[in-house]
């Protein structure tokens, strides 16, 4: 097994059942965190560890380290696994993804960015969803009866309850406290703005060839997703708000073993559903406008992963990431795209424009 991004949620999570089951892991691939990289190499033993950055080799407790870009994808074309989970955050996890596929390896995805920016080149047959919504949603769709309309949950975020007027003047450590998930910083502000879920339907959109799909608010992330039948019935996924379910799914297959623990419904009191409110979520106000266009998905990746980090770096108020973002979509709103190569060079046009407008 390979496991990009294994410092993350994802990647401690899957760590967690590989030392459960005694599973074998071949590549450790991991961020700046190395203090917890080096705890986790000890208890699963790889044989080839790559970090991020080269100046932080000599702190890694490991013989076979390599940094960078370059050497990520040199050891998962060098593994003989053929499994790789995708746990990381952002643009840097297509390269990955990508090269995978043409390895004919199996990938357990949780980084949205590779469907959202490439899923019109990505064959999702290699593809094995660990993101909740999207597990949920494979769990559940029946393929014998016709689906008038899929639908995921969002927690809202950790400015669910704020008033909005408020928005402007929320801190970094506030946008990052999120009531139900325990998440990456990018992943939570992604949260935070709605961001996450706009991701989640061009997810949907490119894993299960439909454009009929919506999100609503379910405060407690017990409901990750619900599938709408033609004929008036609707089926929901429920499941407590862990990862283990779906990476185990996606690393064994379907079982009958115990993985989580199950949920007491008499003691599940207010399950309530809301409406993704577009003035505390302004962002949502493009979703019919993705789904009409996925091409968009790169514009709205590249955007909101610059305005993220500038809000991170205190360049920018919490309200300016949307404002960031519905700017550079309305500016592509008519982008094609044609091929991988043309998503790389928008990719890299948007972020260098943003940046220097930055400057």
């Amino acid at each position: 097994m390979i496991i990009l991004g294994c410092t993350g949620s994802i990647g401690v999570s899957t760590i967690n059942i590989v030392l459960k089951y005694n599973l074998y892991v071949d590549v450790l691939v991991a961020g700046k965190n190395i203090k917890l990289l080096n705890s986790q190499i000890k208890k699963v033993k790889p044989k080839v560890v790559v970090i991020a950055s080269k100046e932080d080799i000599h702190k890694v407790d490991f013989d076979k380290v390599y940094a960078g870009k370059k050497a990520m994808l040199e050891a998962i074309k060098n593994s003989p696994s053929t499994l790789v989970i995708n746990g990381l955050v952002g643009f840097v996890g297509l390269a990955p993804t990508i090269l995978a596929i043409s390895l004919k390896k199996h990938i357990a995805l949780a980084n949205k960015e590779s469907l959202v920016v490439a899923g019109k080149f990505i064959d999702s047959s290699y593809i094995t969803p660990i993101d909740s919504e999207h597990f949920s949603l494979s769990y559940i769709i029946n393929r014998n009866k016709k689906i008038n309309k899929l639908i995921i949950t969002a927690s809202g975020g950790s400015f669910r309850d704020i008033d909005i007027d408020n928005l402007k003047d929320v801190s970094i450590k506030e946008a990052l406290d999120h009531p139900n998930w325990s998440m990456g910083d990018k992943i939570t502000i992604d949260s935070a703005t709605m961001t996450n879920k706009l991701f989640e339907l061009l997810e949907a959109y490119w894993l299960f060839d439909i454009k009929d799909i919506d999100a609503i608010i379910e405060r407690k992330s017990i409901i990750h997703a619900i599938v709408s039948y033609v004929d008036g019935s609707m089926v929901a996924h429920m499941s407590k708000p862990t990862m283990n379910l779906p990476i185990y799914y996606a690393i064994f297959g379907n079982t009958d073993r115990k993985i989580s623990e199950h949920i007491d419904l008499v003691k599940l009191s207010n399950l309530s559903f809301t409406a993704i409110d577009t003035k505390r979520y302004p962002i949502w106000s493009i979703r019919e406008k993705l789904l009409s266009n996925p091409d968009l998905g790169v514009v709205l990746n590249a955007s909101n992963e610059v305005a993220v980090n500038m809000f991170l770096n205190n360049q920018i108020k919490f309200v300016d990431i949307s404002k960031i973002v519905l700017h550079s979509i309305e500016k592509y709103q008519d982008i094609s795209i044609d091929s991988l190569d043309e998503v790389y060079k928008i990719h890299q046009n948007i972020t260098d424009d943003l940046i220097s407008k930055k400057g």
